[in-house]
């Protein structure tokens, strides 16, 4: 008896455990489908159906002409679900339907046939038939047999995504940037749009197809932005760069060309080498690379002691056969002996390292700070704030700072422990040509939204006065004779004028002379006397053996972009009266007149006549004339009241 109550006794426990584990699945029954039920079936149609994004398309990129930059062009993949059409409507347009897919896309009739009805066979509702459409090609595969009857009863898939492309191809690829980078990342949020959004169906094997044609959220596109950069410029620039870096084979360079008076960069050309020896958009060097400016430095060097007074540009310096010391450090000339005894304003237009080194050390060495104060106050020790990212940080030495040593002042003096990237540097020459006022560069013009103006950025941003007026003016001359008989007297020409600076900069001298190599540069602006554009080149690791100062290496890329806009864009001048009157000019045309009526048969007296007008007036009378020299007719070699001659030669000797 007693074993079989035990019996019963665990009988009822387990009856009572089954009784709670039943209660409690019930219960849980009931909470999933009063408190949870929602939540369960989301879930459950999510693994059915899913939102997918589909991106805007993002506004165009164009020059300051309209000339596209970069674009977004739609590209599409067509697919199709075999087993949504009927069977009537697929064995009536299967033929034709492969027909015009042969048609289009080159391959045989038989080969459409065949796939479409294999896919059908298959039971395939996601089968590809073309890959990467344009939108013309995507419209008319759209009115295909079949296809036209739309996603349900013709099958029709099409899933379509942007492409980003740039016209220009690789010319200011680095520029114009992508993702992050250039003038898309910079302007991301004009150029982005809103996204949209269309609800697609899970289907075998993992894939998914669109409920309806129509999307749930119509994507937005983005705006269009207008930039600066002018594209005929820009291929001036990097052909331009392109031939030097090669002709040299430098392992990298840039060009950026600025419009004076607004700062719009009009082109901005950054080159590198692969290991082939081919040159591509590497990087923005011109942004990003701060580097030792060598002799362009000179520049804010001599302003900065010309607003001090420390120094004036008449002033003469003995260079000392081209070596000076400072404690245990030589300063020299690239000139072999030395300049003599010259001015400070010659000292800039030969470049004189000596010169510069002995009166910036001369006339701040007791106090250095002043030195660095002013050019910090002319804005060197700062960013230019271009809407690009990347740019590089520039550094002016400071007294206080640990490694400041006694010959750091005289080797800042031309560029030397200073670090500025080739915008930076370009910004201030910039200020020199627009007569000391320091404007901000920028790369945008306008927000527009097809064919409206959303915003405009037209107006010159202008941040400070660098210096005076006087001392801009006597810079500015010496950048005009650097050209015309100083150290870029090999780019000078009398078609057109250009100022600037060159400079040769020695890098990795800390490492021995055979690890060295050298940074060649040019800054300038044209025409000299109004200026219209400045531009700086920037070529770095020139072949050594080939050439490597800036007057050689960089000078000429100048050139060549400052002859080629001039070409492209000829000086012409507007008169607003044309009625205009030269009394000088009337006074020889009466003198001219008066003897041409007076003389028919005798020869005229034509001495203090200018040479032009007694040219004409003598050979009116069907006389031979030779001249020697120009100006006013000093003496004529037959005498004023001579009967005349057939044939007859007259001699004109001019003072």
């Amino acid at each position: 008896m007693t074993s079989e109550k035990n019996i019963l006794n665990r009988l009822y426990i387990v009856a009572g455990f089954m009784f709670l584990f039943a209660v409690a699945v019930g219960f849980k029954l009931i909470n999933i489908q009063l408190s949870e039920g929602e939540k369960y079936k989301e879930i459950s149609a999510k693994r059915v159906f899913k939102d997918f994004t589909i991106e805007a398309n993002r506004g165009n990129l164009y020059d300051s002409n309209g000339s596209l930059l970069a674009t977004s062009v739609p590209e599409y993949d067509i697919r199709f679900d075999a087993l949504t059409v009927s069977e009537e409507n697929f064995q009536k347009y299967v033929g034709p339907l492969s027909a015009e897919l042969s048609k289009l896309f080159g391959k045989s009739k038989a080969h459409y046939e065949r796939n479409l009805r294999r896919a059908r066979a298959n039971k395939n509702r996601y089968y590809l038939v073309a890959r990467n459409l344009g939108y013309s090609q995507y419209v008319k595969v759209r009115e295909f047999p079949m296809f036209n009857l739309g996603a349900y009863k013709g099958g029709f898939i099409a899933e379509q995504r942007t492409v980003r492309e740039l016209p220009l191809g690789k010319i200011g690829e680095r520029t114009v940037g992508y993702g992050q980078a250039g003038l898309e990342g910079a302007y991301d949020e004009y150029l982005r749009g809103r996204n949209g959004h269309r609800l697609k169906q899970k289907i075998a094997q993992g894939q998914w197809k669109p409920i309806s044609d129509a999307n749930e959220v119509e994507p937005e596109d983005g705006l269009d932005v207008v930039s600066t950069i002018d594209v005929n410029i820009q291929d001036i620039a990097h052909h331009a760069l392109l031939g030097q870096l090669e002709k040299f084979k430098a392992d990298h360079g840039t060009v950026v060309v600025m419009e004076t008076k607004t700062g719009e960069i009009k082109a901005m050309a950054n080159l590198g080498r692969t290991s082939s020896g081919t040159y591509y958009e590497k990087r923005n060097y011109a942004i990003w690379e701060a580097h030792e400016p060598g002799s362009t430095f000179k520049l804010m060097a001599m302003v900065a002691a010309l607003e001090d007074k420390v120094v004036d540009t008449s002033d003469i310096i003995d260079t000392e056969n081209g070596k000076v010391k400072y404690f245990d450090r030589i300063v020299r000339d690239s000139h072999r002996g030395g300049f003599g005894e010259i001015s400070v304003a010659r000292s800039f237009e030969l470049s004189s390292n000596t010169a510069f080194s002995k009166f910036i050390y001369k006339g701040y060495k007791d106090n250095p700070e002043d030195f660095v104060n002013r050019l910090n106050n002319m804005g060197l020790n700062q960013k230019v704030g271009l809407e690009i990212k990347g740019e590089g940080t520039p550094k002016i030495p400071h007294p206080d700072d640990a490694n400041w040593y006694g010959t750091t002042l005289p080797w800042m003096s031309f560029g030397y422990g200073v670090l500025l990237t080739p915008l930076q540097t370009l910004n201030f020459y910039n200020a020199i040509a627009n007569n000391g006022i320091m404007i901000k560069p920028r790369l945008i013009k306008e927000i527009r939204d097809r064919n409206q103006l959303v915003e405009g950025h037209n107006q010159p941003i202008v941040q400070n006065s660098i210096c005076s007026k006087e001392t801009a003016k006597k810079v500015r001359e010496m950048m005009k004779n650097t050209v015309k008989r100083g150290t870029a007297s090999n780019i000078y020409t009398e078609e057109y004028s250009m100022a600037g600076k060159t400079g040769t900069c020695l890098t990795g001298y800390g490492n021995g002379k055979e690890s060295s190599n050298y940074i060649a540069s040019f800054a300038g602006y044209f025409p000299a006397e109004n200026p219209k554009y400045s531009c700086i080149v920037v070529i770095s690791e020139p072949e050594k053996s080939i050439g490597f100062y800036g007057n050689i290496v960089a000078a000429p890329v100048f050139q060549k972009i400052a002859k080629k806009i001039y070409t492209d864009t000829p000086v012409t001048d507007e008169f607003k009266d044309l009625e205009v009157t030269n009394p000088s000019a009337e006074k020889d045309f009466q003198q001219y007149f008066a003897k041409a009526q007076k003389y028919e048969s005798q020869i005229p007296n034509v001495q203090g006549m200018p040479v032009m007008d007694a040219v004409s007036l003598l050979e009116n009378l069907n006389l031979q004339v030779r001249v020697e020299g120009s100006g006013i007719v000093k003496k004529q070699s037959v005498k004023a009241g001579t009967k005349i001659k057939k044939n007859q030669t007259i001699s004109l000797l001019t003072s």
